[in-house]
């Protein structure tokens, strides 16, 4: 009977793979922010009447919610991965 070895995600590898992920969510989110903000002209005017920390709660928002996406992204691809081999 072959010995279970541990999970991959809790190894320092593993942490790198996801704060990796979390990275490359967080990279997207403002990206997508400030993409949205610069070619949509209701959101800037809202973002504008919103006050002057008004984007960056709008920015900030969406790179939270795209790093938290990745970074469970990341640990099914991960878990997925461990399950394969």
């Amino acid at each position: 009977m072959p010995a279970k070895k541990s999970t991959d995600l809790l190894s320092a590898g593993g942490l790198i793979k996801l704060v990796t992920h979390a990275m490359m969510g967080a990279a997207l989110g403002l990206a997508f922010s400030l993409a949205l903000i610069l070619c949509n002209p209701a959101v800037a005017s809202l973002l504008g009447h919103g006050g002057s920390q008004a984007a960056a709660v709008f920015a900030l928002t969406l790179v939270t919610t795209f790093a938290i996406g990745a970074t469970l992204t990341g640990v099914v691809f991960i878990l997925v991965e461990d399950k394969q081999s």
